[in-house]
């Protein structure tokens, strides 16, 4: 698109907040707009640290979706098309967080970016970077987060329950219903009972290790010194659900997960029960795809799975694994190499990097 004086819209220089904000190259004011210089055809940030153009050159735009849209191209400088350092931008971000979910319905893409001043495409861009998914994932995760709090309400019905969180109908909760849930609202509601689990605790190099299997998988490995600490780690899990010692056939399973802990190289093939949010879903699925005896940091599994700034979320996700070794949790380490937290002890975490360098 041809650039034309069409596009500049005078201002007053002494009066316009954004024309001082751009010569005090004032950082606070990043996110709000950009300023784009007829001249070079370049657009930036207010705090870009170029030589100050001529105001006549200047126009102001709302955001970079905008000033593309004039034909201008953004600056190398300073990357105003980045939303990984843009402080207004993040509270933007955070603003349509708290839209959705005091929205008693569904908000779509157009009206969230109206609501906050952006085009719907920017918006989605900073939305996913900055916190790891697209606002529709995100308000379906709040969506499942509201229908399993109502449905722990012991004086909301199921139906009440999903129109409460948000859903037009029954037939599409229901669609969504076992992965949001796990089991059925009926057994959610009853919280886990008439759910069956089948547990057995063993013991292996690293201490006790809890094994736990629905009718789906493996839906819980756990380490520690205790086993009576484990169990009721698995108990607040599934506070209502049936679980029971695992009978002969258990013994395959538990040898499975101790053999995987001692020789990382072996690998387990046994089906696995991985309930999480749909960012849990993609970090945990990112951790089992790096090789045993190699290690990645937060900051790259953040960038592995399309969400660069969202370091501190793939931390949590981390710290949520429900599944020890299964999903090595244990492979994510520092930038510096360093070892950081570890839900079962860093010195677990540090015993099993080691053997799995010699594996």
């Amino acid at each position: 698109m041809d650039i034309t004086m069409a596009t500049q819209r005078p201002f007053d220089t002494e009066q316009d907040w954004r024309w001082l904000a751009v010569v005090q190259r004032d950082a606070s004011a990043d996110g709000t707009f950009v300023y784009a210089v007829l001249t070079t055809g370049v657009y930036c940030r207010p705090s870009c640290p170029s030589r100050t153009a001529k105001p006549e050159n200047v126009s102001f735009h709302d955001n970079p979706a905008d000033a593309e849209a004039a034909g201008y191209r953004p600056c190398k400088r300073c990357a105003p098309n980045s939303a990984s350092s843009d402080a207004p931008i993040t509270a933007l971000v955070e603003r349509v967080c708290r839209l959705i979910e005091q929205s008693d319905e569904p908000l779509g893409l157009p009206e969230l970016a109206e609501r906050v001043g952006l085009s719907p495409s920017y918006l989605h861009h900073c939305f996913k970077a900055i916190t790891g998914l697209t606002p529709r994932a995100y308000g379906r995760a709040h969506q499942s987060r509201r229908v399993r709090e109502a449905l722990s309400d012991p004086a909301s019905g199921i139906t009440q329950a999903i129109h409460s969180a948000g859903f037009r109908s029954s037939g599409r909760f229901y669609e969504n219903a076992d992965a949001m849930l796990g089991m059925t609202p009926t057994a959610w509601k009853r919280g886990g009972q008439d759910t069956a689990i089948l547990f057995a605790v063993g013991e292996c190099s690293l201490g006790s290790v809890l094994v736990a299997r629905s009718e789906r998988g493996i839906c819980a490995i756990l380490l520690g010194d205790d086993p009576d600490v484990l169990l009721r780690d698995l108990q607040d899990q599934f506070p209502q659900a049936e679980l029971d010692a695992g009978g002969n056939g258990f013994e395959e399973w538990i040898a499975q997960v101790v053999g995987l802990i001692d020789d990382p190289a072996l690998g387990m093939d046994l089906p696995l029960d991985i309930r999480g949010t749909a960012f849990q879903q993609r970090v945990w699925q990112a951790l089992r795809e790096i090789p045993v005896g190699a290690t990645a940091s937060y900051t790259e599994v953040a960038e592995r799975i399309g969400s660069p700034a969202a370091v501190r979320a793939v931390a949590r996700a981390c710290a949520a694994n429900p599944l020890a070794v299964a999903i090595p949790c244990h492979r994510v380490v520092r930038r510096d190499g360093e070892l950081s937290g570890y839900r079962w002890g860093v010195e677990r975490k540090r015993a099993l990097l080691d053997r799995e360098a010699d594996a």
